[in-house]
């Protein structure tokens, strides 16, 4: 079978490829949020000094950390695949006219006593055409979305446990909440137990349960990767097509991350159906206009107060002037 690359297997690429495109993609925000770029700063969910105040672990101890946990994710599975062997599956793309020879011949020497085959070329020709669309672009999205909602089921019960129990939150997921303020390089720091179960588990069981092939696996690792690294960027990105499609982004994804959104959002890394069905559903449309609200709130009751000191003021000046003209 041709590999993607000839000098690795397709699936050490599916191992090694997400661990790639995370260091990369997640470089390219940090330097972002490093340069202060005016164009993005006005769309970052917490200023540099908010970060660096609040966030109780240094870039390095993040770094070190993902580092860690990738190296030992990444021999695990190809231990994994070293026992497993090859895969026998061929990726060649079949030409529609050979396949239509193929159909009408078959079809005329097996079936044609039913009566059900193509007598014509041209019906052979369109079966043909729908076999390659079911094997080249239906039945791989299907296992794609598969994949994304058993991930997705996955991760939404076991990091709400990690949650809800008090000894697991304390234990393991409070490792992950020390950046209170997500960015980047954060999208996969967490207790190595944690990592195992959510990260490398959790996919592994999504790539199994689904039926996707090895290239199936790697666009879907990739993909989930770069997802991951996104929603934990540090910014609400209007023209970032990921936080346009997906509901579940990084302004869902923040208030996770905040004190009052501890017990909210805890769908990841695609879809938000699990919060919306069993009432953990947080809206960042809803917590902006709140923040809104409490803002001119805020300015109302200072302009009152400077009102109010004004008047005092004036009051008092008039009672000063009175007495000197008397």
């Amino acid at each position: 079978m041709t590999q993607l690359l000839s000098f690795i297997s397709d699936k050490t690429l599916a191992l090694m490829l997400p661990v790639v495109v995370y260091w990369i993609f997640s470089g390219f925000f940090y330097f972002v949020s490093e340069l202060r770029i005016p164009f993005f700063e006005k769309y970052r969910n917490h200023t540099p000094e908010e970060e660096k105040a609040k966030n109780q672990v240094t870039v390095k101890e993040v770094i070190t950390n993902v580092l860690v946990q990738q190296f030992i994710q990444t021999l695990l599975g190809l231990i994994v695949v070293a026992a497993e062997g090859a895969e026998e599956v061929d990726y060649s793309f079949t030409p529609t006219k050979f396949l239509a020879d193929q159909y009408q011949a078959e079809c005329f020497q097996i079936l044609n006593v039913l009566s059900i085959c193509p007598e014509s070329r041209s019906s052979a020709y369109l079966l043909a055409i729908t076999s390659q669309i079911l094997t080249w672009i239906v039945l791989p999205f299907a296992r794609f979305m598969v994949a994304m909602l058993v991930l997705d089921t996955i991760q939404y019960f076991l990091h709400r446990w990690f949650h809800t129990n008090p000894y697991l939150y304390r234990k393991f997921h409070s490792v992950h909440h020390r950046v209170y303020c997500p960015y980047s390089f954060g999208a996969l720091y967490n207790h190595p137990v944690e990592g195992f179960l959510l990260d490398s588990l959790g996919t592994s069981v999504a790539f199994a349960a689904s039926g996707l092939s090895t290239r199936g696996a790697i666009a879907f690792f990739t993909f989930a990767t770069i997802k991951t690294v996104d929603d934990h960027c540090g910014y609400s990105l209007p023209f970032d097509p990921l936080q346009r499609l997906f509901g579940n982004n990084s302004a869902y994804h923040d208030i996770h991350h905040q004190l009052y959104g501890l017990k909210n959002n805890y769908s990841q890394p695609f879809f938000t159906h699990w919060d919306r069905l069993l009432g953990t559903y947080v809206s960042p449309t809803e917590i902006k206009l709140k923040r809104t609200e409490r803002k001119v709130e805020k300015n109302a009751n200072a302009n009152g107060h400077t009102t109010q000191r004004s008047a005092t003021v004036i009051n008092s000046s008039l009672r000063k002037s009175s007495r000197v003209r008397i």
